[in-house]
């Protein structure tokens, strides 16, 4: 068995924030009891709700998409939809106290199903499988068996296919925890699906907790060997609607290593160190500031996993946080895996208009995919993907949101 995906993730972020109404200097004990007990109840009223459900537009083939929408005790909201498990809407306060969106994507589903958008491929905001980011030249041998997935990202596969788990629709069952309001989705991914071996069994919980994050557990088990590499491609923006692009936001990425990558972005193997080169983002800089010194495909930037451990951890570690000066938010990333991928959104174009009117246009918006290392399959170097019978897979992910003033 092996490790990677053989342990129970423990130790998630906790600690609930009670929604607490202020206390003036003239207030009794009694009052300020009354007031903070009041609060609580009201913060506990919210967590035990469960998220509500409205129409997000019709697929092509008839379906009908579903939103879902989940709210926390100060406030914030995610909206998700079954198609793809996407995440479309983040609304999070700014240092004044003003909820804006902060992920790129659409008002209804027709946004995710146009000709523009299949055509481009951003997966704003979705779940990716079977396997996120590459494998190269679209083969890995397993058993002794070579498998050929297609080539969507020539010459290579990129995230589960033509058809990965961005565009399937997930079963959906909206709830709560004592952290906050849930929403599990469900997706059996059929054995020869895009190429990929056995019946894969996959579940992902979201999960918007009472202190301010958006939690995100995967897990999966299989009846066939199979590699597994599953993320969310959420695009950041923590200005988004005010901002011409997220150059200027501030980033830390805790890891000292990365891996190099070839012309079609795939790991030549090589875990080069991160100092003295403009991967090194150990102290905060902005992303634009040193971007056009990474050279790669078409527009170049960030398109490269980061090295956060060696293994996967039994808990969520610190992995990345962001600032934003003009609206004072952060965003802290804590993750199980053992990587992440930090793209700069080198490849938008300014032909998608999303959410406000707004045209996302180069480096509008940026990914922190926490991950196995891309193209694990056919680098026995790299942590493990590959999921067996009797195993399960958990991995954990969150995005905690504050300000700074």
């Amino acid at each position: 068995m092996l490790p990677s995906f053989s342990r129970l993730t423990a130790g998630l972020l906790t600690g609930g924030v009670l929604l607490t109404g202020a206390v003036g200097c003239n207030r009794s004990t009694d009052d300020t009891t009354a007031a903070t007990a009041t609060g609580a109840a009201a913060a506990d009223s919210t967590a035990r709700m469960t998220p509500t459900a409205t129409s997000f537009g019709q697929l092509p083939d008839g379906t009908e998409a579903k939103l879902y929408t989940l709210t926390n005790a100060h406030g914030l909201k995610a909206t998700i939809t079954n198609y793809g498990g996407t995440l479309t809407s983040l609304l999070v306060p700014d240092k004044d106290g003003k909820l804006g969106d902060v992920v790129l994507g659409f008002d209804n589903v027709g946004g995710y199903t146009s000709a523009q958008y299949l055509q481009e491929g951003p997966y704003f905001g979705a779940l990716i499988g079977r396997y996120g980011n590459r494998i190269k030249a679209g083969k890995f041998t397993l058993d002794g068996k070579q498998y050929t997935l297609a080539l969507n990202n020539a010459p290579n596969t990129l995230h589960g296919g033509k058809r990965g788990f961005d565009k399937v629709v997930w079963e959906a069952e909206p709830g709560s925890s004592a952290e906050g309001q849930t929403l599990k989705l469900t997706y059996l991914s059929k054995d020869g699906e895009e190429g990929y071996p056995g019946n894969l069994n996959v579940t992902v919980v979201y999960t918007l907790t009472n202190d301010d994050a958006l939690k995100i557990d995967y897990s999966a088990t299989t009846d066939k060997a199979t590699p597994v590499n599953l993320t969310n491609h959420a695009y950041f923006n923590l200005n988004h609607g005010q901002a011409k692009n997220a150059l200027d936001h501030e980033l830390t990425l805790n890891a000292d290593r990365y891996t190099v990558v070839d012309g079609t972005l795939i790991p030549t193997g090589e875990l080069r160190q991160v100092q003295g080169t403009p991967m090194d983002f150990r102290q905060a800089h902005t992303i634009g500031e040193r971007i056009k010194q990474v050279t790669g495909p078409g527009p170049g930037g960030y398109d490269h996993n980061w090295v956060l451990a060696d293994a996967p951890r039994a808990t969520p570690q610190p992995a990345a946080t962001v600032y934003e000066p003009a609206t004072g938010r952060t965003m802290t990333v804590t993750t199980t895996e053992p990587g992440i991928q930090f793209y700069s959104g080198n490849f938008l174009k300014g032909n998608l208009t999303g959410k406000g009117n707004t045209a996302y246009v180069q480096n509008y918006g940026f990914c922190l995919e926490t991950q196995h290392f891309p193209d694990s399959p056919n680098q026995p170097k790299f942590p493990s993907t590959i999921l067996k019978p009797g195993q399960t897979l958990k991995s954990s992910t969150s995005y905690q949101f504050g300000v700074r003033k």
